[in-house]
């Protein structure tokens, strides 16, 4: 087994054991559907949006994820006064860019977020990392019409410009710190038949990296597992609902070490 691989199952193992809090500041469309994740995962999700309270809940966090699906101007500043908290604590940031690109607003707070914490994570689709890299890509409501040309590029572009980890999610994941590439080839189409399996991802990306402080390794690991479980729910699924389902209870019986087994990860030469 590559060390890689080894790695990511003690990962899930830590997950297990250590049930980390992870504090969301998510859209309303997949709210339930995260806490689920996080729940399945091993996790303990909390959805914490007022700033009243935010900066408090943090502080008991393991992670934090920051998804701009539904913007509101209370909750974006719910985002910073979190963000700067989780930054003097050390807890790492998931920034989910949901539909950057696809208008001003979205894509100046993203820029805004990027600008003004130290984001761990940014976990988006071609379309969105490839316009917050300025390099290209289209994005028509929330999801990716275009990606890059050159998507290695792109994450490479966006991960340097603001010393982060970018994965961009597509059929071969690319996951960057800049400098390393990682790929994650495990997924199945039918994941692009339900709403919200993105920000599902970012939700296990983020309790990976609640647990393992290198970056790359914990996004790769979030995003192998939950491709992985992709697979396995695909096999036993007959439609987009039964495979919602199955994907839900993959996730929470897969052992660290079929996920250490299974996952599909190749580090680039540089």
């Amino acid at each position: 087994m590559n060390p890689i691989n080894q790695r990511i199952g003690e990962a899930l193992s830590r997950i297990r054991a250590t049930k980390p809090l992870i504090h969301h500041i998510t859209n309303l469309v997949v709210m339930n559907d995260t806490a689920n994740v996080t729940l399945h995962v091993g996790g303990l999700p909390v959805m914490a949006h007022d700033v009243e309270e935010v900066a408090e809940m943090v502080t008991h966090a393991g992670a934090l994820v920051l998804n701009v699906g539904t913007l509101s101007p209370d909750w974006v500043e719910s985002m910073l006064v979190a963000g700067r908290r989780a930054n003097e604590l050390g807890i790492p940031i998931v920034l989910d860019p949901v539909g950057a690109g696809a208008t001003q607003l979205r894509t100046a707070t993203d820029l805004k977020l990027l600008r003004s914490l130290n984001i761990g994570i940014v976990r988006g689709n071609g379309g969105e990392i490839g316009a917050l890299s300025g390099i290209g890509g289209e994005v028509r409501g929330v999801e990716s019409i275009a990606a890059p040309d050159d998507p290695v590029a792109a994450a490479r572009t966006l991960a340097q410009t603001y010393h982060t980890v970018v994965a961009l999610t597509s059929a071969r994941d690319i996951i960057t710190d800049g400098a390393r590439v990682f790929t994650v080839s495990n997924g199945h189409i039918w994941l692009t038949t339900l709403t919200g399996t993105g920000c599902m991802a970012t939700t296990m990306v983020a309790a990976f990296a609640a647990v393992e402080r290198d970056y790359l390794l914990a996004a790769a690991g979030g995003l192998a597992m939950f491709g992985l479980a992709a697979e396995l729910a695909a096999e036993k699924a007959h439609g987009p609902a039964s495979f919602k389902m199955a994907l839900f209870d993959q996730i929470y019986n897969l052992t660290p070490e079929q996920v250490a087994a299974g996952a599909k990860v190749v580090e680039l030469d540089s």
